[in-house]
């Protein structure tokens, strides 16, 4: 078994999309739109793993209430980059474009060296080595 992919609403699926693929080099598939149900998205994919991101939106999905961080329901996902210098290196990235830095480059308690950053709709990433 093995998680094929997360989704996520997002209300701007192009600032979105964009965003996973300058950041983490991700690969994106062509808009899927279904008219019917005015729902659209696209799958985002890595090069070197089976899992993906699918980024979703639709006119009548509402807004979370409470911080991704402190709701029940998924609080996160990571995303590991391989070594701490590209941690670093994508943290600094992300404060010099205004990006809010949740947690700075660290040991965790349970081994990982990680950061955590928020995508543009608020969405908790830790980007571990």
């Amino acid at each position: 078994m093995k998680i094929e992919h997360l989704a996520i609403w997002v209300r701007d699926i192009e600032k979105m999309k964009d965003f996973y693929i300058k950041y983490f080099g991700m690969k994106s598939n062509d808009l899927y739109v279904n008219q019917k149900k005015q729902f659209t998205s696209y799958f985002l994919s890595f090069d070197d793993s089976p899992t993906r991101i699918e980024l979703m939106t639709r006119p009548d999905i509402i807004a979370l209430e409470g911080s991704h961080g402190t709701a029940f329901g998924l609080t996160h996902f990571s995303i590991s980059v391989s070594n701490r210098d590209i941690v670093d290196n994508l943290t600094e990235r992300f404060r010099a474009d205004g990006f809010k830095i949740l947690g700075e480059p660290r040991i965790t308690g349970d081994g990982y060296y990680e950061s955590v950053v928020a995508d543009p709709e608020g969405n908790r990433i830790e980007i571990t080595d």
